[in-house]
């Protein structure tokens, strides 16, 4: 089992940063790869960024260059460091853990078995 759990949501204004963490704990082998995604109101949940044992990482098209994903050195935290951002980054933000990396498709949330609760970011204009 793992659990995760994330904080470090808020409110900010366009063009503001804010960062993301997620405390996770449980079986290490579960959580070889681990994930940000994100729901907005009315729309299904997207994969935001994955990184990997080895550190690869995988970022959306929408979030490339404003957005990274890190870990700690022993992999319990996990965080996203969120820059210029935007109105429609406005989302509920999960952290996910999985046991493999998808080289395909590591933004494919069926490949991510364990989920935090969410954390909501705000982003007004």
């Amino acid at each position: 089992q793992v659990q995760l759990v994330e904080s470090g949501g808020g409110s900010v204004q366009a063009g503001g940063s804010l960062r993301l963490s997620c405390g996770a704990s449980g079986n290490i082998a579960s959580r070889s790869s681990m994930a940000w995604f994100r729901q907005g109101p009315g729309k299904e949940r997207e994969g935001v960024a994955a990184i990997d044992n080895n550190g690869n990482r995988r970022y959306s098209h929408s979030v490339e260059g404003r957005f990274t994903i890190s870990t700690d050195i022993g992999k319990n935290t996990l965080y996203l460091q969120m820059n210029s951002l935007r109105p429609d980054d406005t989302a509920m933000y999960y952290c996910a853990a999985g046991p493999a990396w998808d080289r395909r498709d590591p933004l494919n949330k069926d490949y991510y078995f364990y989920w935090g609760q969410g954390t909501q970011v705000t982003v007004s204009s």
